[in-house]
């Protein structure tokens, strides 16, 4: 990621990162940068997402307006953002739809690795998997991210909490699965089989048991 990033916003976001370490804000890096670590696929895209618990996103904007950065809370149930001229950082603690809420557990399983050589923590795989699974706009569809993410991780990724973490949502973590096998068919395999029938049988058992609700529409960048 190094060769794909120009040196004034490489200095931002270091300064970002240690800014954060400096202020023992704990912090997470997601993003393209997790992206590359887990998949191998490298791409800039003029900004770095840092991942806070909720009670942290106030102060983790706080020691950024510190910095000198130009700070709001864009979206506040799950968005701020921090600018330093075309660069910016996004200060992420939730989801648009409010279903991926950072807490405790992302940190318990966080991965720690080298970001633009700063010692940081990376936001997990399956962290990744769930909050890119739910966006599905018109303009934006992160499907393919979440394909690449199972095929790289799918032999290191923990199912069950993957599982869990979905819930009662449990229909587009399989939608995800069910296309996986239709991207990469001769890789289908890496799906492991006991998760496969276990997402089948809740759907089947599910089925007949739904009230009339839609679940369908919820914008990432709602304020509701």
């Amino acid at each position: 990621m190094n060769d794909l990033v120009d040196p004034r916003a490489r200095n931002f976001y270091v300064r970002t990162m240690q800014a954060l370490t400096a202020a023992e804000v704990p912090f997470m890096v997601g993003g393209a940068y997790a992206f590359a670590r887990y998949t191998g696929i490298e791409r800039h895209t003029k900004d770095l997402d840092i991942f806070v618990v909720p009670e942290d996103a106030e102060r983790t904007l706080a020691v950024l307006a510190a910095e000198g950065y130009t700070c709001d809370m864009t979206f506040p149930h799950w968005l701020g953002k921090a600018h330093c001229g075309e660069d910016f950082v996004d200060v992420i603690f939730s989801s648009g739809n409010a279903v991926a809420r950072v807490d405790a557990r992302w940190f318990d399983h966080a991965r720690r690795d080298l970001v633009l050589d700063q010692d940081v923590l990376l936001v997990p795989p399956e962290e990744m998997v769930w909050s890119k699974a739910f966006i599905m706009e018109r303009e934006r569809f992160d499907g393919a991210d979440v394909a690449h993410v199972l095929r790289a991780c799918a032999d290191e990724l923990d199912w069950s909490r993957l599982v869990r973490r979905f819930g009662d949502h449990f229909r587009v973590l399989l939608s995800h699965l069910i296309l996986f096998g239709f991207i990469y068919p001769g890789e289908q395999s890496k799906i492991p089989g006991p998760v496969m029938l276990h997402l089948l049988d809740r759907l089947r058992r599910d089925t007949y048991a739904q009230k009339s609700v839609c679940k369908g529409h919820c914008s990432r960048d709602s304020n509701t």
